[in-house]
């Protein structure tokens, strides 16, 4: 199963504007937010990330719905958030 975990933007690399810094349940990890050249997240704003790439932006309220489901499902958020621990972007 492929989910989605929201992560609030946090810095966005002045070197590599598509790298940003996001936090995710409290872990801090480097995304690449290239997909959304289009419109890019700013810090403060919410995306969702799968394996290390952010796919969409998402509002806060957004965000803290699917953080719920996400941890009443269990397994399938653990196994995703081992996913993000695992993926290294530099």
């Amino acid at each position: 199963m492929c989910l989605g975990i929201p992560g609030e933007v946090i810095e966005i690399s002045e070197e590599r504007p598509d790298l940003a810094k996001v936090s995710v349940s409290g872990v801090k990890r480097t995304i690449n937010i290239g997909l959304l050249e289009a419109d890019p997240p700013s810090p403060g704003e919410w995306v969702l990330i799968h394996v290390g790439f952010a796919l969409s932006k998402i509002d806060e309220q957004e965000a803290a719905a699917a953080l719920e489901f996400l941890e009443s499902i269990g397994k399938a958020y653990e196994d995703e958030m081992a996913a993000l621990l695992e993926s290294r972007i530099e």
